[in-house]
């Protein structure tokens, strides 16, 4: 784990308080600072703090990675037709309970060669106050569905949200899984304007960068077309999570 700069920030707030003679309000200051860089922590995956993810791909090519996370939905066939069309393979992180419901569009998924990765059963906004037996049986539990749809197994989870946390990185240890981040987030579920959401992306990207989308609206698959188009013209290749060396 990454705990280093963490660790280091404490060092730092014991020799804060120690220089101003430990004060109510030094002490009550340096918690506050200290509990806003754990929050921290736990919503950056980035940092690595709780549990190491793969944010990137170390690579001295232009390639990237084009991961879809909460589908299948409504909307993923008409993402896996332009994907098609350009002869991409993607990662797509699926919530157990959409595969249940669009079991044919998550065999199609597979059969058409992209990578699959476990995204728990019910992404719960609750996720990140779960308890490790509760996550442990969120990630089974779509694990179960994977088999059982999709005749797979995968070892990539994604943490929703990209939430981490002491309980999730046990869980995520306890089942076996690599845990899989980005470097380039597009904010499309969250964003309306399309052209904010393609600027934010583009303007981010780097050699090896994992991008994280959704499959879960036409907006976002509109995007996607237009970033299709720049990743051809500016000669990137893309690669899958699964392949990262």
């Amino acid at each position: 784990m990454k705990h280093y700069p963490f660790i280091l920030f404490y060092l730092f707030c014991n020799v804060f308080i120690y220089a101003f003679h430990g004060t109510f309000w030094v002490y009550l200051f340096c918690f506050l600072l200290f509990s806003a860089v754990l929050v921290w922590g736990s919503f950056d995956i980035e940092l690595g703090y709780f549990v190491n993810s793969l944010t990137h791909k170390r690579t001295k090519i232009k390639e990237v990675a084009l991961t879809f996370d909460d589908g299948p939905t409504e909307f993923t066939p008409k993402f896996l037709d332009i994907l098609k069309e350009n002869q991409i393979k993607a990662t797509f992180f699926c919530i157990g309970k959409q595969i249940e419901k669009y079991p044919e569009t998550f065999q199609r998924i597979i059969a058409e060669g992209h990578t699959i990765g476990n995204h728990t059963f019910s992404h719960s906004n609750n996720t990140g106050f779960l308890s490790t037996p509760k996550m442990v049986e969120e990630i089974e539990k779509c694990d179960e569905i994977i088999y059982k749809i999709g005749n797979i197994k995968t070892n990539l989870y994604r943490p929703p949200f990209g939430v981490t946390n002491p309980n999730i990185a046990k869980a995520i240890k306890q089942t076996h899984k690599k845990s899989i981040g980005w470097n380039v987030r597009s904010l499309d579920t969250i964003t309306d304007n399309e052209k904010k959401i393609y600027k934010r992306v583009t303007k981010n990207l780097k050699k090896g960068s994992i991008i994280l989308l959704h499959d879960t609206s036409e907006k976002t698959y509109n995007v996607l077309v237009d970033l299709l188009v720049f990743l051809e013209r500016e000669k990137y290749s893309t690669f899958t999570v699964d392949n990262e060396k």
